[in-house]
């Protein structure tokens, strides 16, 4: 079959971010996702466009604000700030408190309503158990291609930094009041739905073509979109998405992961304009990178190459932004680059919940209400 790829300007950038809505006192969420969505459209009209940036994901206690395109990270997070000032204005006054990470730590999954809509639905009915668990929340950063050539050799070069991208995002070290001894169980238990997890690999934008198409022909997807990979090619919007990050508490931290995978990704063109490729490693180092940083997080060990090189992530996090700071550069995001950091400095979501909790003899409320204060406050200059 053939898959169109929409027309984008290279390096262009789209951000996503999802929000679960949890009680301003307890912490635990609410199911009020649609009154939030209505009240915040007939306030701010202008949101609900075209483009809505204000959306309803699989729970109601969830809402996801959207970005448009953006050249720089600078204008997709003054986008984001816009937008979810509009949805605070809303919950301040319904005494709903905004929060971000991979999981929630002891709102019981089971108990989560989902939104009445046939394709949320279908996947339930579909995945029964496993469906019923995606208490889950994540970033997602899209950055535009300007040929389609370039997706699959691009989703190679993001997919050699997915521990990267789940170190420093891990958040979801507790699940339904467990600590699960895993810095994110959101990776792990996100690619139990069919076609989620990570990326299969092709040489070529016909091999994704084949996919594709064996997957519908067998029933496994009705739409392109339903392939929920952690990386993956959006034909529609001309775009590589990179799905791995787990929910994040502050702006900063939302664009300092948009820094980085802006920059990786236009790294990646400006080899293959060059005429060079893009190596990869085998799906096996491929796996145990995923599993080693949902495991450990920023203590990750992990693999460089074909060859089995290994290192610790955060040293090789140190590399990897002093040898993107040109890019960066001439992307208009050093600051925003130079925030990630901020993130090894302070620690990880994961780090931060688990101290909170010590602090508080194990009392998982306040690790949710804390994390509230962050994203509503932001760190300290």
């Amino acid at each position: 079959m053939h898959i169109d790829f929409a027309a984008s300007r290279q390096s262009t950038i789209g951000m996503e971010w999802e929000l679960a809505l949890v009680d301003r006192h307890g912490g635990e969420l609410v199911s009020v996702a649609p009154e939030v969505l209505q009240r915040v459209f007939t306030e701010r009209p202008e949101l609900n466009g075209d483009y809505p940036r204000v959306h309803q994901e699989l729970l109601l206690n969830t809402v996801e604000i959207v970005t448009g395109v953006h050249d720089t990270v600078s204008g997709a997070k003054a986008d984001l700030a816009t937008t979810m000032a509009a949805v605070r204005s809303v919950t301040d006054r319904i005494g709903v408190e905004l929060f971000s990470a991979g999981s929630h730590p002891f709102s019981p999954p089971r108990l989560q309503p989902v939104t009445d809509k046939e394709r949320y639905a279908k996947l339930i009915d579909r995945t029964q158990w496993w469906g019923r668990q995606m208490v889950i929340y994540g970033v997602h950063v899209h950055i535009g291609l300007d040929r389609r050539e370039k997706a699959m050799p691009v989703l190679d070069a993001l997919v050699n930094y997915f521990p990267h991208f789940q170190a420093l995002s891990a958040s979801s070290p507790f699940w339904s009041g467990e600590d699960t001894g895993y810095a994110s169980q959101r990776a792990l238990m996100f690619q139990q739905l069919p076609t989620a997890g990570l990326p299969f690999q092709f040489p070529d934008w016909a091999g994704f073509e084949h996919y594709v198409d064996d997957m519908l022909t067998t029933g496994v997807i009705d739409v392109i979109s339903e392939i929920r990979w952690d990386i993956r090619p959006v034909p529609r919007l001309g775009t590589i998405e990179m799905r791995v990050c787990d929910g994040l508490s502050t702006l900063e931290e939302v664009g300092a992961i948009g820094a980085l995978t802006q920059c990786l990704v236009e790294e990646a063109s400006r080899t293959l304009d060059a005429g060079g490729t893009i190596p990869t490693m085998p799906p096996w180092h491929v796996q145990e990178n995923k599993w080693r940083s949902a495991r450990y997080g920023l203590d990750a060990i992990i693999i460089l190459d074909a060859q089995g090189n290994e290192k610790l992530v955060t040293e090789h996090l140190a590399e990897t932004l002093n040898r993107l700071e040109p890019i960066a550069r001439d992307l208009g995001c050093e600051d925003e680059l130079r925030d990630i950091e901020g993130i090894l400095r302070r620690g990880a979501g994961y780090q931060r919940q688990r101290r909170i909790a010590e602090e508080h003899a194990g009392d998982l409320r306040a690790v949710v209400l804390e994390e509230a204060r962050l994203m509503r406050e932001g760190y300290p200059a």
